[in-house]
């Protein structure tokens, strides 16, 4: 259900966007979506490209799902692939998670949730679509969390779909 809304606010959010939107290349400034990753979640993502440095972003991302919350910082560096709009990127980043009970027993260890602190990493590949607002990304974002136990999470990371604006 949360997926559902979620979806139907990114459609809206584009639907008013791309009433202003004007012929697009394959570079942005910002952007502004959804990623979806492999714990039945989904986060608002908001990209944004640093003018003195173009090839440098940062994003962030807010999370929510069945066992709470997670917001996640993230600097990144981009490099260029070869082909028209594709490039990879690598990065740095920090997150704050507000967990329930259940995620804190499943994935981390016996005892009660709260809040987490962490540090991320984060690799992928974002693509443009030429002469549209549209943006795809596909990532891989390994993190470390504090806490009453330091838990190593492979498992974040997602594909994002966002509107691009400059």
């Amino acid at each position: 259900m949360k997926k559902i809304i979620l979806l139907i606010m990114a459609i809206t959010v584009i639907a008013i966007f791309s009433a202003q939107a004007q012929r697009m290349d394959q570079n942005y400034t910002n952007a502004l979506g959804i990623k979806f990753w492999t714990n039945d979640a989904a986060g608002v993502s908001y990209k944004h490209f640093l003018a003195a440095y173009p090839n440098n972003a940062w994003e962030g991302v807010g999370y929510l799902w069945y066992n709470g919350v997670r917001f996640t910082g993230l600097y990144e560096f981009y490099f260029d692939m070869g082909a028209a709009g594709l490039r990879w990127y690598a990065g740095p980043g920090a997150h704050l998670g507000i967990y329930n009970n259940t995620y804190h027993d499943k994935y981390v260890s016996s005892g009660n949730g709260g809040a987490f602190v962490g540090i991320d990493g984060v690799i992928g590949l974002d693509y443009k679509f030429n002469k549209a607002p549209i943006n795809l990304s596909l990532d891989w974002q390994p993190s470390i969390e504090f806490g009453s136990t330091n838990a190593f999470q492979p498992a974040w990371g997602g594909i994002g779909l966002r509107y691009t604006f400059n």
